[in-house]
């Protein structure tokens, strides 16, 4: 499991990270949307509350999370101390979860670098604990982990993910955007909601210029029963309306819910990804 550490006391993150998967199909109407937000500006309108006995106060706390990942050096890395290397971070489907790390290496970019051994990438593919979502906590502070500790390219930094990992992948990319050069989800989903608050201006000015430069190619199968490929069509949907300007979804047309397997066996797929910077 994802765990947190609160000073001297070690706790199970069960509950704190954990997401029923079945969220993430629950979609917000808009006319609560306007409702939230309506409500929210009047609170904003009001100086001081009626009642004076209220007091404000906050709270901050620092956490310590932890989790396993499988890292893969290309050939020459150790070779050349100077070059920066531009890296993949990589989230795998419901199924790979659990305390076996190898299992993280069934699907995905793992499968092409057999096959391909100048894969030019360094490959950072963590593993979910069972039962759990992927968290968008742990994912940043294990991307700043390795950052720090190799030779990683800062402009050069690609997202993507299958199924779970799809849904993960369009969580971590709408909430941070700057952190990426190019993403690529594949027969996943994601909350609508929070590219329309950037859109209504309920996100820093910063995010959402990051969100509407971030470069997307969704991938999905005509023929998913697990995923629809409208969950895919709304998440393009909402960017391109946001403005964006590098968004594209590509549908296979017999493709069931292994529509990974088409997208990370195509080298053109790497080569988009090479040719994405971000701009700092």
């Amino acid at each position: 499991m994802w765990r947190i550490w609160c000073g001297a006391t070690r706790l199970p993150a069960i509950g704190f990270f954990q997401t029923n998967l079945k969220l993430m199909h629950t979609r917000i109407r808009p006319s609560v949307l306007l409702a939230t937000v309506c409500l929210s500006v009047g609170l904003q309108a009001q100086d001081k509350p009626q009642d004076k006995s209220l007091t404000p106060h906050s709270f901050e706390h620092r956490i310590t999370v932890r989790a396993d990942y499988l890292l893969f050096l290309p050939k020459g890395y150790e070779a050349n101390s100077d070059q920066r290397w531009p890296l993949i971070l990589f989230l795998h489907g419901a199924g790979e979860r659990g305390t076996n790390v190898w299992q993280v290496d069934i699907h995905g970019p793992a499968k092409y670098i057999a096959e391909h051994p100048e894969f030019p990438f360094i490959l950072v593919s963590p593993q979910c604990p069972a039962g759990e979502a992927w968290s968008n906590e742990v994912l940043l502070e294990l991307l700043n982990e390795v950052s720090a500790s190799h030779k990683v390219d800062s402009q050069r930094v690609y997202l993507t993910g299958l199924s779970m990992g799809g849904f993960g992948t369009w969580d971590l990319a709408v909430m941070h955007p700057e952190r990426f050069a190019a993403v690529a989800p594949i027969c996943g989903g994601g909350e609508v909601l929070h590219v329309l608050l950037a859109k209504l201006g309920y996100a820093t000015p910063e995010r959402k210029e990051a969100l509407k430069s971030l470069p997307v190619w969704a991938f999905h199968g005509a023929k998913d029963n697990i995923v629809p490929p409208t969950e895919s069509e709304r998440m393009v949907h909402a960017l391109k309306d946001l403005g964006a300007g590098e968004v594209k979804l590509t549908i296979y047309p017999e493709a069931t819910h292994n529509s990974w397997a088409q997208t990370y066996s195509n080298p053109e797929f790497y080569q988009w990804l090479l040719e994405h910077k971000r701009e700092r």
